[in-house]
This record gives C-alpha cells, structure tokens and sequence, in this order.
C-alpha cells in the first residue's frame, strides 16, 4: 500500500521572519547609539585638542612674546597654531560674523558680537584688561557631549 505524500512548502513562516525583522532592528539600534556615541566622544576630543592648542600658543607664544594676553583670540594674534584649530564643530571661527563688516553701524556690531559670542562654542573670558586691551589673566572654556565642561585658566593672574 503507498502512502499519500504530504506536500510541505519550503520556505520561512510567518514567526520565523518576524524574529528575524526583530533581532535586526535590534541590532540597527545598538549600531546607531554606538555610532552616535563614537561621534559625540570625536567632537569632544576635538574640542579639547582645540582648547590645548589656544592654551599653549597663549602661554608659550603669545605671552612670551608681548607679555600680556590678548583681550580676544583669533587668527591673527595666535599665529603658532593651525587656524583650523579655532573653528569649533559647527563650523564657526571666532569673530566670523563680524569678518568684513567694517561698514555696519555700532548697535548692529554689537548685536553681531553679541550673537557669535552665544553661538561660537570656545569661550574665551580674559580678565583684568586695560583700557589698551593688554590683560593679564583668562579663562577658556567648551562644553562637552559627553563630560563636564572643559576649562584652561592662564598660568599667571
């Protein structure tokens, strides 16, 4: 006597795809948390080498040289460091807004100072200045992603 043979489909059923959709959304998940952690730790640690590298021109560079700190940094006045180093992560150098606007008037400069200074990530407060812009101490800070925020303060007061 011969057996009727029963037809099986080949092929996944319904609850082995959705286990599988499951475990790779999952997965995406820790791929992107891991990436945008990675991310956060690269701009943190560009922000740090950025604010080593001010320090140290102002201290070894700058003050050695004039014997005082500048009332503000820029391009100009820390020349032994790559000026790439002063754009922060949002693309923003010191001073940028105001980069070719010799002809606004004085509440609109304001204004533009007072809107880069909010916005440029690298805050550099000198202190004890005069009235020809010589100071004699500062401090320079980021806030980080992922730590505290990150402060140099001169070496001399």
């Amino acid at each position: 006597m011969k057996r009727p043979q029963s037809h099986r489909a080949s092929g996944f059923t319904v609850i082995e795809l959705l286990v599988i959709i499951a475990i790779l959304g999952v997965a995406s998940v820790l791929f992107f948390i891991q990436k945008s952690n990675l991310e956060s730790a690269n701009r943190d640690e560009k922000r740090k080498v950025a604010v080593n590298a001010i320090y140290y021109n102002l201290e070894e560079v700058f003050y050695s040289k004039n014997g005082y700190y500048p009332i503000s940094i820029n391009e100009k006045n820390l020349t032994a460091m790559d000026p790439a180093l002063l754009t922060d992560t949002n693309g923003l150098k010191p001073n940028q807004a105001l980069e070719g606007a010799e002809d606004l008037s004085e509440e609109d400069r304001q204004a533009a100072e007072s809107y880069l200074q909010g916005a440029y990530e690298y805050k550099y407060e000198p202190t004890n200045c005069d009235t020809e812009g010589h100071c004699k101490s500062y401090t320079i800070r980021v806030q980080l992603d992922r730590e505290a925020e990150y402060v140099k303060k001169s070496r001399r007061s």
